[in-house]
């Protein structure tokens, strides 16, 4: 059988015959099938005009994003519903981001790891064309083909460089269907790989030169079709990054996605997105408040480097993200489940801790038991009792 480069590092996720069906359960269906209510919602209500190529209007992308306020969304009683808020963060942004799509420039989000960029960057791709499956998942190892084509060589060798031995990236299907396409952490890649962007973005075309043919200079490209665009994401704070060239960054416009700012939004996220996990894996559980009031305060108070009081903290290497968070409340309230016989929440966090902070440096242990002996103990010592209770737990942090 013949071997069809470029598809072992590119993610062209899932097709439509590849979609969930009502006898088949997976992990984390994508973002179409997860609100395929609310899309078929919009569509029907959404009577604004809408760019070529687009599924929705720019007003309907928003508010799939940003939700509606509790306004139910439909033409008729049976199909219409309330629009989720699935991302947490400044409409303006949203807004934005919508806005340089439907310009049909490039647009590059950029942030600390866990700050939501890659579902923000789904959501937009499904919004827009309908689906989030075109992607490309940027490595060190990741090609030049794999961003442009590969060949079926089998074909290529039996007819020669016909169109039908071509083998597609999803950047390529994507500029021939008028399509969003997404390319996850592109700093990731070598600066000559993510450089084979430069030309598509400018001129919205790929050449293939192997396909040259005389008499006819379309034979040998792909021309983007209307609805084509790039979403692009990168961490600012991660090893391993390749500085992106001068000329690349022009093509983009950039929006910074930052942490949450306010901490009961935060908290609010951290519960519900906790609770959505549990219960999509058949955990009956509730998430405790508590809990999450403390990992969130740890969490912010590390992630800034200074507490509410003003106390100024030691910073560790590792992003203390609400990703990371939410993963720490979902495990804890998961073994609750699991080993119910006298469980105290309360009592697993600074365990958890550790597993997050110890990722990258072993000094780190050293600044979480400094922030145990400033900022922790200070607020046991005003008289709260799960302060209280976290001084108690300082030995858990302590190496063996």
């Amino acid at each position: 059988m013949a071997k069809k480069k470029s598809r072992t590092t590119t993610t062209s996720a899932r097709t439509t015959s590849d979609a969930p069906t009502s006898d088949r359960r997976i992990q984390l269906p994508p973002a179409e099938v997860r609100y395929a209510d609310e899309l078929k919602a919009l569509r029907e209500s959404d009577n604004l005009p809408r760019p070529e190529g687009w599924s929705l209007s720019p007003q309907a992308v928003v508010d799939f994003i940003c939700g509606s306020d509790g306004v139910k969304v439909g033409k008729t009683k049976a199909t219409s519903c309330v629009i989720s808020e699935k991302f947490v963060g400044s409409r303006d942004i949203v807004q934005r981001c919508v806005v340089t799509l439907a310009g049909e420039r490039g647009l590059m989000m950029v942030g600390e790891p866990g700050t939501a960029k890659s579902m923000l960057g789904e959501l937009l791709a499904v919004a827009i064309s309908g689906t989030g499956s075109l992607a490309v998942q940027g490595t060190a190892g990741t090609t030049e083909d794999q961003i442009k084509y590969g060949w079926n060589y089998a074909m290529l060798l039996d007819r020669g460089p016909v169109h039908e031995a071509l083998v597609p990236s999803p950047v390529m299907t994507a500029m021939r269907d008028g399509k969003v396409v997404r390319f996850e952490e592109i700093t990731r890649c070598l600066p000559e790989v993510q450089d084979a962007l430069i030309s598509i973005l400018s001129e919205r075309r790929m050449m293939i030169p192997e396909m040259d043919q005389a008499g006819d200079d379309n034979a040998n490209s792909v021309f983007a079709s209307p609805g084509f665009s790039i979403i692009a994401t990168a961490n600012l704070r991660d090893r391993g990054v390749s500085e992106m060239s001068a000329a690349l960054k022009r093509r983009f416009n950039f929006e910074t996605i930052a942490p949450i700012a306010d901490e009961v939004r935060e908290r609010e996220l951290v519960s519900t997105r906790a609770a959505a996990l549990l219960a999509e894996t058949g955990a009956q559980a509730t998430v405790d408040q508590s809990l999450v009031e403390l990992l969130v305060t740890v969490f912010r108070d590390l992630r800034n480097g200074r507490s509410d009081e003003g106390w100024q903290i030691s910073r560790p290497s590792t992003v203390m993200s609400t990703a990371e968070a939410v993963a720490v409340a979902t495990a804890i309230t998961r073994e609750s489940v699991f080993f119910p016989s006298g469980f105290d929440p309360v009592s697993r966090m600074p365990g958890h801790l550790l597993g997050v902070v110890m990722k990258d440096e072993a000094k780190d242990r050293e600044r979480l038991l400094a922030y145990w002996d400033g900022p922790v103990r200070r607020r046991a010592e005003d008289g709260s009792p799960l302060w209280k209770r976290l001084v108690e737990l300082r030995g858990v942090l302590e190496e063996e």
